[in-house]
């Protein structure tokens, strides 16, 4: 997705901001409280130049110093600000704590609707980009409930203190300065209309820096090997480059258009404010506490302004990310759900298709027509040349795609009426790369299904003869596994998965090159085990090598994405096709 795309209207900035405010709904009444206490501080603070304003004119000016009425304006000065740093400590901890809370609501909003989507998403979506949105982009937003917010709501609250404490003191001239605030939010609009390019620019190639640097990490073998280090740092330079470029853009419009201008706003009210009481002076006399207390009050209407100022810049980098992760939360390519009311079990475990064709890409079917049926207990094995559909049937029965022409039967029934959760829990996958977790033998083998005890797991890895190696380990089953088992062989990370599917007694068993990254003599004491797991389960079995799948009942050739031979191993053999030619091949090699 080019960065382009993650520019955003003023139309669509305001939708997003809207959409954050929602957030806000499910906590009014700890908002209402944090709203009080905000409101009683802000009363607070704003009364102490006016306390200032009554000393200075009823007391200082006449030069009479009453004991009592001082000591009680002082108590009351002193009490005052007391009240506001207490009030303005329990608000904000209130106004943050609110801010966390919907943070943890939207991270896992997001990350549930990603758990949702089909594998078609994932198939051209980086991962590292996926990662940026779920993390860096979430924590950007994080940012605006944390500070932003609080601090606009706080100083807007502030502000409006400030004029009604201006217009007490003198109507005309709170009346000029009202003049301020256009002047301020078109400086504001200005500056989010410009930084929201940049800041656009800066998410996309941090979500590209992180999808580099997932790629290179999980490829680094391959990296070293054919000595690809000083490409991919070229290229990561770059991106890196243009990031750092972005954020120079970026600062440089925060130089010119937030302190600085709004300094300069404020020296021009100022001397507006001075010019009026100086001219006002040759006409009636001036005092010099209302004077005193609208120059406090001028000099702090412009704090808050350059508190709100300094903060856009996080305020507009939490709309960007808002947005993308907004765009992430409303996909809707979900992977196919159930059809119809009905909620079959699979009891059996025959399987037919009928006349399937699939495409990826809608264009180009990678399986055209395909048929075949497999009754319970028997084993049908798929061979064919890379990319010729083996893996695209077993997609399609893991129902992870939908298909778009033909019919998957199981027990009789269409595979949509199936609930997905019956049909995980009925079929038992083994692929040709394990993925191992961060944890232990036991949790890797258990996989937090918490209905399966401890027995259980044994005699599955004793099933397999993972137990071999298993009871070598420091620990044993509690032996801890590193993050996709990387300390462990090829082999051992293979015997674990075959334990993981054994452990929940499947219906179906998809084997899908399941035995290529394991050696010779591992390899005959699962074969030995792959017999005992057959029996009464129906089997389906994709290989390279054919000697793995000699004893299979049917075995379907694929070329191109059509089944174009059939039959058992003898059977192939004497058609001499292109079944025949791979395996004199592998015979050869051998």
């Amino acid at each position: 997705m080019q960065h382009k795309d993650q520019v955003l209207t003023a139309n669509e900035q305001r939708a997003v901001l809207w959409r954050l405010l929602g957030y806000t709904k499910a906590h009014k009444k700890s908002l209402t409280s944090a709203f009080v206490l905000l409101l009683l501080a802000t009363a607070a603070d704003l009364l102490g130049p006016i306390l200032v304003k009554i000393f200075i004119d009823n007391y200082l000016t006449p030069r009479t110093f009453p004991y009592e009425p001082l000591l009680w304006l002082g108590l009351l000065y002193i009490g005052l600000h007391l009240a506001a740093v207490f009030m303005n400590y329990f608000q904000a901890f209130m106004f943050q704590h609110i801010s966390l809370k919907i943070i943890q609501e939207l991270r896992v909003d997001v990350f549930a609707n990603v758990e949702r989507l089909g594998l078609s998403f994932f198939d051209r979506t980086p991962a590292g980009g996926l990662i940026s949105r779920i993390t860096n982009d979430t924590e950007s937003i994080k940012e605006l409930y944390v500070t932003v917010l609080a601090t606009f709501v706080q100083n807007i609250m502030f502000l409006i203190g400030i004029f009604i404490a201006m217009f007490y003191l003198n109507a005309r001239l709170a009346i000029l300065c009202l003049f301020l605030i256009p002047i301020i939010i078109m400086l504001m609009q200005l500056y989010q209309k410009i930084s929201s390019r940049y800041y656009a620019v800066m998410s996309e190639k941090l979500s590209q820096l992180n999808a580099q640097m997932n790629e290179t990490i999980q490829g680094m073998a391959i990296i070293q090997m054919f000595r690809q280090e000083r490409r991919l740092r070229k290229e990561f330079a770059e991106v890196n480059e243009e990031h750092l470029q972005a954020g120079m853009k970026s600062m440089k419009l925060d130089g010119l258009l937030l302190r600085p201008m709004v300094d300069l706003i404020q020296v021009i009210a100022l001397i507006l404010v001075l010019s009026y009481f100086g001219a006002t002076s040759f006409v009636s006399p001036v005092e010099i506490g209302v004077l005193y207390a609208f120059v406090n009050y001028l000099d702090r209407f412009f704090e808050p302004v350059n508190q709100m100022m300094m903060r856009l810049s996080l305020f507009q980098q939490a709309i960007v990310s808002a947005g993308r992760v907004f765009k992430l939360m409303d996909y809707k390519e979900y992977a196919p759900i159930q059809n119809g009311e009905q909620s079959p079990t699979i009891l059996k475990g025959d399987i037919e298709f009928k006349d399937v064709s699939f495409s990826y890409d809608g264009e180009t079917d990678v399986l055209k027509n395909i048929s075949f049926t497999i009754k319970k207990g028997e084993t049908v094995a798929f061979v064919g040349h890379t990319g010729s559909g083996k893996s695209s049937i077993i997609n399609l029965l893991m129902r992870f795609y939908e298909i778009k022409r033909g019919e998957i039967l199981i027990d009789g029934m269409p595979i949509e009426s199936f609930q997905n959760e019956e049909l995980r829990k009925k079929m038992g996958l083994v692929l040709q790369d394990p993925h191992l977790y961060t944890g232990t033998i036991s949790s890797n083998i258990r996989l937090y299904r918490h209905h399966i005890t401890d027995q259980e797991v044994r005699k599955a890895a004793e099933f397999v003869h993972a137990n071999e190696f298993i009871e070598k380990l420091p620990g044993q089953y509690e032996a801890k596994v590193t993050e996709r088992g990387s300390t462990l062989s090829s082999g051992q990370r293979q015997l674990l998965s075959f334990a993981r599917t054994i452990v929940d007694e499947p219906t179906i068993l998809i084997l899908d090159e399941a035995t290529s990254n394991v050696d010779t003599e591992t390899e005959e004491a699962i074969q030995e085990a792959l017999k005992r797991m057959q029996q009464g389960r129906t089997t389906i079995a994709i290989a390279h090598r054919l000697s793995t799948i000699k004893e299979a009942d049917q075995i379907l050739v694929l070329h191109k994405g059509e089944i174009i031979e059939r039959g058992n191993h003898e059977a192939l053999l004497k058609q001499e096709g292109l079944y025949h030619k791979m395996y004199l091949l592998q015979q050869g090699s051998e």
